[in-house]
């Protein structure tokens, strides 16, 4: 178990499209339920669900794992986080943000994303995974990476994140990289992405992770194999339950 590493799973009963998905069957047990499992299964430090559903609580502790209550005003998972780090009060320098709507991420995945912090340099890490189906390209709803190699002394290549889009980017021949939002943030890097005003490329594109290049922040991209199922629609929800019905 590595030290100094907590993740945390930012899990809500509001879904537009699909209302109280962490609760949603597959195979028997809640989805929430799965993410947790995987978590623990990453092997990286203790896990808790961050929430402010008394349901969701109830089914995490049912799961055998821990929950954390927090309000519920919060307008992001991060912001969700950040209450639940300053309640458990461990002391942990990395937090690791797992969405509870990925019943199929991989924990090698998850630990994958502690690898870029081994430089001091990096504020924040994230994954990606290379793009493809050319239908993903031109998807708006498929977020790129647009970043700059860098090499480790193992001679493992992550990416330097340079801009994160909606749009096909960067132009021109190459791989593209489609972002999973999986985060792991330094504890102060956190606390500064928290008390930060959404900026003008995050109001314009959607996307938060660009407050904190905005801000100057450093963030590197692990690449990893493939993109992990989320769980938005009551389509993805059969999906995951047909993915893990198979294992």
């Amino acid at each position: 178990m590595a030290e100094g590493v907590t993740i945390l799973i930012p899990a809500r009963m509001a879904s537009t499209r699909l209302p109280g998905k962490p609760l949603a069957d597959i195979e028997g047990r809640p989805m929430i339920a799965h993410v947790l499992d995987r978590a623990i299964k990453a092997g990286l430090g203790p896990v808790f669900v961050a929430t402010d559903s008394e349901e969701i609580a109830t089914a995490v502790a049912k799961a055998g794992g821990r929950a954390v209550m927090t309000r519920a005003d919060h307008a992001s998972g991060s912001d969700r986080i950040f209450e639940a780090m300053e309640q458990i009060s461990d002391g942990a320098d990395i937090v690791v943000n797992v969405q509870g709507d990925l019943p199929t991420i991989d924990p090698a995945d998850i630990r994958a994303a502690l690898v870029p912090m081994g430089d001091q340099a990096v504020d924040i890490a994230t994954l990606a995974a290379e793009i493809r189906r050319a239908e993903e390209r031109t998807n708006p709803s498929v977020v790129k990476v647009v970043g700059t190699p860098v090499e480790n002394s193992a001679g493992a290549t992550r990416l330097r994140a340079l801009y994160f889009t909606r749009a096909t980017a960067p132009y021109g021949d190459g791989p593209l990289y489609h972002h999973i939002g999986l985060y792991a943030y330094r504890r102060a890097a956190l606390e500064k992405f928290v008390r930060l005003l959404p900026s003008p490329l995050e109001r314009r594109e959607k996307l938060e992770q660009l407050r904190a290049l905005e801000a100057g922040m450093r963030i590197d991209v692990a690449i990893v194999a493939s993109v992990p199922l989320g769980v938005d629609t009551p389509d993805d929800l059969e999906m995951a339950r047909a993915a893990l019905g198979r294992h």
